[in-house]
């Protein structure tokens, strides 16, 4: 990194991540690297120079995505030989959560890292790998999100009617049900609870399973949980220690209830009017970012985050096949409404068709 991202990077501090494909520079941007500049398109190769603002509310505690969003600054402004530096920013500090995307798309940010629960709504499409049991194991979530995969090449190009663009994926392990005093074993342990959710759709699982969700941001989950705002919390492992939740919640149901992703947005507009040789640093930024990041963020989870969570005497439940299939039958209508919030019932079947069922 250069002077100065390494110090803009010291005082703002921020999270993001990357997945792209290599046809997604030509079906989503249209502009190759000798139409726009002549160049070749080779790391480093005459990049003009291209500060980027950027921003995430995850904070530095989140040990598992921060490294990610390290490493796709780190390769964009090594692979342009620092002509790409970025004015950084996390916590919030520039835009809060429900605040990234539509700062984005009025140009406070040139690129926004956030979850896809907090945009699932308005952009819907971006649900069909949210939603419960659509995978039953991660590496089958995590490779109908890869880099190079179909669905992320059609997500995109649903995507860009509305001049967004994701130049990066990062697949995060399931959301599990994480509660303060009751273990949950069926979807009738859940009836009544106040689940704490990031997004509609995580909502209306938690609807299916007769609870009620309860919308707010991550940082004031410990509070709620500690006063009894809430009964638990939906959420991916990552959540947990880094909120120290570990300290408010006794039980984890282990089941895929949901998932989601944290990418990096831009507005396509932004993207397409960059030199091909800027587009190019980006977009293998995004590639590195997607495995390396996604590597990292599962080591930690599984070689960090349970430790801490079960050291602090937090039970994790695993499910039999027979309970499973209950919580499967409970949801199961989610789907459909999900479909219905998609404005084209045949874009939505093929998103599904395209994740695997």
């Amino acid at each position: 990194m250069s002077t100065k991202t390494r110090t803009t990077l010291a005082r703002r501090r921020g999270p993001a991540f990357s997945l792209a494909a290599a046809a997604l520079v030509v079906s989503a941007c249209g502009n190759s690297t000798d139409e726009q500049d002549g160049s070749s398109g080779e790391a480093g190769a005459d990049i003009e120079p291209l500060e980027i603002t950027a921003a995430t509310y995850i904070p530095p505690s989140y040990d598992d995505l921060y490294h990610g969003f390290e490493i796709f600054m780190e390769e964009a402004e090594g692979t342009s030989d620092g002509a790409i530096t970025f004015d950084w920013y996390d916590s919030g500090t520039l835009l809060e959560a429900d605040q990234l995307v539509p700062g984005l798309t009025q140009g406070v940010a040139n690129m926004v890292f956030t979850t896809s629960s907090y945009i699932s709504s308005t952009y819907p499409i971006l649900g069909v790998y949210e939603l419960p049991f659509v995978t039953n194991e991660y590496e089958d979530q995590r490779a109908a999100l890869s880099y190079d995969s179909e669905l992320r090449t059609f997500l995109n190009e649903q995507l860009a009617e509305q001049d967004l663009m994701s130049i990066g994926t990062m697949p995060t392990t399931y959301q599990w049900i994480w509660t303060a005093d009751e273990p949950i074993t069926s979807p009738e342990d859940i009836n009544g609870m106040r689940i704490r959710v990031a997004g509609p759709l995580e909502g209306r699982t938690i609807e299916a399973l007769g609870g009620s969700p309860v919308t707010m941001s991550s940082a004031e989950v410990y509070e709620a949980l500690e006063r009894g705002t809430v009964d638990g919390v939906l959420s991916y492992i990552g959540t947990i220690p880094g909120r120290s939740l570990q300290e408010v919640v006794r039980y984890g149901t282990a089941a895929p209830f949901g998932a989601y992703s944290v990418d990096a947005y831009v507005r396509k507009s932004w993207f397409d009017d960059l030199t091909g040789a800027q587009q190019d640093a980006l977009m293998e930024a995004g590639r590195v970012y997607s495995e390396e990041g996604t590597d990292h963020m599962v080591g930690v989870h599984e070689g960090q985050y349970l430790e801490t969570i079960e050291d602090a005497g937090v039970e994790i439940v695993e499910l039999d096949d027979a309970q499973t299939a209950a919580f499967e039958e409970a949801v199961a209508e989610t789907y459909d409404q999900w479909s219905e919030s998609v404005d084209d019932p045949a874009t939505a079947e093929e998103a599904l068709g395209l994740i695997g069922n």
